[in-house]
């Protein structure tokens, strides 16, 4: 890729090695780069893992889910689509040490592992360590690192680590955590990972608001009557019903992804682009925002149903759930921004599991005109004016307005002007981690949180995770393959019965492709 900067040479770390995320995830992201000339050209690759492979076995299981990826199906001889010589650079120099995370012995072993490959390096020793494993290693695994003397910086090299999500499970472990992992290295280092950050049209938010004298101008509480923020998935809990069964749905998406969109959205303009500059008015949204209540909520679970002809079951007949669970699979909430810019303007937030399609968007849904000179149109049954960022699968931006319908009469109707990404750029491969990844060896936090932040979002939170824990009522229903629960319909329309959730699905059919 012509005009960036390729990064100085550095050995990344995967704990977890052999796990789903390593596989399906970052070791396709590292090769996507790699095809595009973006990691070093002096790279080393350590995988570490309670697991007894060679080095050998650990990189022909990557290259097999890699192939299983970029398969041509239409080829009589079954050749790949990998390249090979992007294969090759990545995989030029593959160690594997095996570990137990919590062992001091598996620590000795990375640091012998790491200084012979940094003595035949030209490079500096740059490490970059990836913590892709369950959150319950975390602390450990950073406190043995630290202790082992393997994250020390120096004034040539460089030391950072990533952390995965859950980045705890409330207020008070976050704290935990910020501090167990605080204790050995700096904040400079961490690099706390949301892979929703990696989605183009997410990095697009800033560009859009910033970028443009048309949308800034109209970014506030004179103009914009609500927003709403859709996180929808057709997949259930996947085989993960142990885990899911501690976390539920408000944990697993909204103090992490969810509030980064709000973040992006509610943002104050910052005085640059440094990472400081950015997540300080990203901190100041979440420093803001009004602690959620049940009365704020709806939380629900998915009964059995179908999504385009499959059936499913309901999550309490998923593998590994409580028959009489009340872990919620969905969850709406409206928040309030206390600040100037967004004084009484709702934000509105939804995500759930097994509902009628995937998609991602945010809807800017501006005030409605305050009367018509359309005499035969009620102004209330003119649809607003929305601006919708599309995050997934389709991504890009429409703006959706009232014209005059084509006529002698004096009508109007709503249209659409619409901008997709795949229209304007040639598409790449991406499974949402290149850019990520590349920022963390460039040493740019801009895409990452920071400790406040963190906790910030918890914080936020706390109140309705102590209330729903105190409330044994049981958790209302919504069918699978269904836009969710009514309950929801009644919390974006109180007080202002003309809004409405955008749908999810529509003619009874799926609105994504």
């Amino acid at each position: 890729m012509t005009g960036v900067t390729k990064p100085e040479a550095c050995t990344m770390v995967i704990f977890g090695a052999a796990g789903d995320l390593t596989k399906r995830l970052l070791v396709p992201a590292l090769y996507n780069l790699a095809q595009t000339g973006l990691i070093p050209e002096e790279f080393a690759l350590v995988g570490v893992d309670i697991g007894d492979f060679t080095a050998e076995q650990w990189t022909g299981s990557l290259s097999d889910m890699l192939k299983s990826f970029t398969h041509d199906a239409g080829s009589e001889d079954e050749i790949s689509a990998v390249d090979v010589k992007s294969w090759g650079h990545l995989t030029q120099q593959v160690s594997y040490v095996r570990g137990d995370f919590t062992q001091a012995s598996c620590f000795a072993e990375l640091e012998r592992t790491l200084k012979k490959i940094e003595s035949g390096r030209k490079g500096p020793a740059n490490r970059l360590f990836y913590l892709a494993v369950a959150d319950r290693f975390f602390a450990p695994i950073v406190a043995g690192l630290g202790t082992a003397g393997l994250v020390r910086n120096d004034a040539d090299t460089w030391r950072r680590v990533i952390i995965e999500k859950p980045f705890g499970h409330d207020l008070e472990s976050a704290k935990a955590l910020n501090s167990a992992v605080l204790r050995h290295i700096a904040e400079d280092q961490v690099y706390r990972i949301d892979h929703f950050l990696g989605k183009e049209n997410v990095q697009n938010i800033m560009a859009l608001r910033f970028a443009n004298g048309l949308f800034e101008p109209l970014w506030n509480r004179d103009h914009i009557d609500h927003v709403q923020i859709t996180v929808a998935e057709t997949v259930g809990v996947e085989g993960r019903g142990k885990f899911y069964e501690q976390t539920g749905a408000l944990r697993d998406m909204v103090p992490n992804h969810v509030f980064q969109l709000v973040g992006m959205i509610a943002m104050e303009p910052p005085v640059g682009f440094s990472a400081d500059a950015v997540r300080n008015k990203k901190c100041d949204v979440f420093s803001a925002m009004r602690p959620v209540r049940a009365e704020d909520a709806v939380r629900a679970q998915y009964s059995g149903g179908s999504i385009n002809g499959h059936a499913y079951p309901a999550y309490r007949d998923e593998p590994n759930v409580s028959k009489d669970s009340n872990v919620e699979t969905y969850v709406a909430l409206r928040l309030a921004i206390d600040n100037w810019r967004w004084a009484g303007v709702p934000f509105f937030v939804r995500t759930g599991k097994r509902m009628a399609c995937r998609m991602t968007e945010i809807a800017i849904v501006f005030k409605r005109a305050p009367l018509t000179t359309f005499q035969d149109t009620p102004i209330a049954k003119l649809p607003p004016s929305t601006l919708v960022l599309r995050i997934q699968p389709d991504e890009g931006v429409a703006h959706e307005f009232q014209v005059k319908r084509p006529g002698p009469t004096v009508d109007v109707s709503p249209v659409t002007m619409d901008f997709r990404y795949s229209d304007w750029f040639p598409p790449a491969p991406n499974v949402g981690y290149e850019t990520l990844l590349f920022d963390c060896m460039m040493g740019d936090q801009t895409l990452f949180q920071r400790a406040d932040m963190v906790e910030a979002a918890w914080r936020a939170v706390e109140p309705l995770l102590n209330d729903w824990s105190s409330d044994k009522t049981e958790i209302i229903k919504y069918e699978a393959g269904s836009e969710g629960p009514s309950a929801a319909d009644v919390l974006i329309g109180s007080g202002n019965s003309s809004r409405n959730w955008r749908p999810i699905a529509l003619n009874g059919g799926p609105r994504c492709p």
